[in-house]
């Protein structure tokens, strides 16, 4: 003999409209919170992208910099100086040249990045800040772009810039 007993147990309901409605709408209140943080977190991406690879192009050129002949014996001088233009020298290998030219657009992938090159005398004026010798030259390499907006479009007229310095010694 099978006898089946339905029991109700008192309180176990399930839940009614009212609460999943109230549920649903406090899911998309944090649903809508986080995907507002989207765009920021994208824009510090892209600023950090921008800024890390504007430092690593200003390094390298700073490396070519710190490579450049610049000796006392004979005078031969590939390193060049100058203060609002690109660096020139008269006597790199016999001839004169535009030793770090300006550039303005560089090749890809990094098209949208300029790079210039300054190289000031440290035996002219005030010298490199608290240095002034003639063994000297300071070397500052600025490489600007183009920021991201907060909303993720491309920025128009501002640009920011890494700037790397060092001081060069002649060999």
């Amino acid at each position: 003999m099978m006898l089946t007993t339905y029991r109700t147990i008192t309180g176990e309901s399930g839940m009614s409209l009212a609460e999943i409605l109230v549920a649903s709408v406090i899911i998309a209140i944090g649903l809508v919170g986080l995907l507002s943080a989207v765009p920021v977190a994208s824009y510090g991406i892209h600023e950090g992208r921008n800024l890390s690879t504007a430092t690593f192009l200003a390094n390298q050129r700073l490396e070519q910099v710190r490579n450049a002949v610049w000796t006392a014996s004979p005078a031969n001088d590939c390193l060049g100086t100058s203060t609002s233009s690109a660096p020139t020298s008269g006597a790199c290998n016999g001839a004169a040249v535009t030793t770090f030219p300006d550039e303005a657009s560089m090749a890809a992938p990094y098209s949208d990045y300029t790079r210039t090159v300054r190289i000031t005398d440290c035996s002219v004026g005030a010298g490199c800040g608290t240095v002034v010798s003639a063994d000297l030259r300071q070397a500052t390499v600025t490489v600007s772009y183009t920021p991201m907006t907060g909303a993720g479009g491309v920025s128009t007229g501002s640009t920011k810039s890494a700037i790397v310095t060092m001081l060069v010694a002649k060999r």
